[in-house]
């Protein structure tokens, strides 16, 4: 469990970041959204004992991070943006230096670097130089040293930044493992990665939290609902009719062009109450277009983070009154 209240932080006059507040439940992995500058390294940082705070409380797993900061880093795993790696090792002898430079004791060091390793899927390079290892094994290797301890909380600061496709869902994988039994912070500028990753969401902005709550609740809020993909095998003879139709259900954001093989697709606004999706099928059934798909997608993460953070309003609520708090 993470909790953060008030969190402060100055630089003689200028605010990183404004009474920062929210909490993480045990098993949760969290989305740290924000613009660049918007104060997510600076929390984080605060969060694993690297940087005091100048006012406000965090706590992890109960310990005070900066009363009880020995407790809270045997507890914390932390992978920079920028792996804390020494090139001129081997993998195996720097996971057994950061092992006992995080206190795991000498006589467990050598089973704590084998479980991690194979955790990791480093086994087979850790008789390797780490300057001789590509993009994302180091970055492996940075993820190995936040696991090497088993800490019950691990932060991420862009743990897949400058990886390739096959690379960033290797590294998703074993996010999704790590996250079985442990709490996490994942800061990311990819939003695609949040969606498939997180169970919770922070977007931040200017130093202050904006949001916090469930990806799909956030898209709901931002978008008053979902959205719809539907395919047909033929165009409505009256589109323009068919469309003020769809608009009376739901609303129309959108009619794409016709596909190669004939027939349309169309996107469409819909609230959150299944009717909606049921009137929609059953207008295209009854029109006699020929439903091939229909596809629930959602609000986009992207368009909730843009309205967020270029100074629309929406509802920054939980579980009803606003969240406190900002962010990183």
């Amino acid at each position: 469990m993470i909790q953060v209240q008030g969190l402060t932080k100055r630089y003689g006059e200028r605010l990183a970041i404004e009474d920062v507040s929210f909490e993480v439940a045990s098993g949760e992995i969290l989305g740290f959204l924000g613009p660049n500058g918007a104060g997510k390294t600076t929390t984080m940082r605060i969060l694993t004992g690297y940087l005091p705070p100048s006012a406000g409380t965090a706590r992890i797993e109960g310990f005070d991070v900066q009363g009880e900061a020995d407790e809270v880093k045997k507890r914390v795993g932390y992978l920079p943006e920028f792996p804390p790696l020494y090139p001129e090792l081997l993998v195996g002898e720097y996971l057994d230096y950061v092992a006992a430079l995080k206190g795991v004791p000498s006589a467990k060091r050598k089973e704590a670097v084998r479980r991690v390793a194979e955790r990791c899927g480093i086994a087979d390079v850790t008789g390797r130089l780490i300057n001789n290892l590509s993009k994302g094994y180091r970055q492996r290797v940075g993820i190995a040293q936040a696991l090497v301890h088993d800490p019950k909380v691990i932060v991420l600061d862009e743990p897949t930044s400058g990886l390739d496709p096959n690379q960033i869902q290797e590294v998703r994988n074993l996010i999704r493992e790590a996250a079985k039994d442990r709490t996490v912070i994942l800061s990311t500028h990819i939003l695609q990665e949040v969606e498939a990753l997180c169970h919770k969401v922070a977007i931040i902005n200017h130093g202050k939290i904006v949001a916090v709550n469930r990806p799909e609740a956030l898209s709901e809020q931002a978008g008053g609902g979902g959205r719809l993909r539907i395919r047909t095998a033929r165009p409505p003879a009256d589109e323009t009719a068919f469309l003020r139709e769809l608009s009376g259900i739901a609303g129309v954001s959108q009619a794409q062009a016709v596909t190669p093989g004939g027939g349309r697709h169309f996107e469409i606004r819909v609230g959150g109450a299944l009717e909606s999706r049921e009137q929609v099928a059953s207008l295209v059934v009854g029109k006699g277009l020929g439903l091939l798909e229909m596809r629930d997608e959602g609000a986009r993460l992207e368009e909730v983070f843009h309205q967020l953070t270029a100074g629309e309003k929406v509802s920054s609520s939980t579980n009803g009154p606003a969240s406190q708090g900002g962010a990183a």
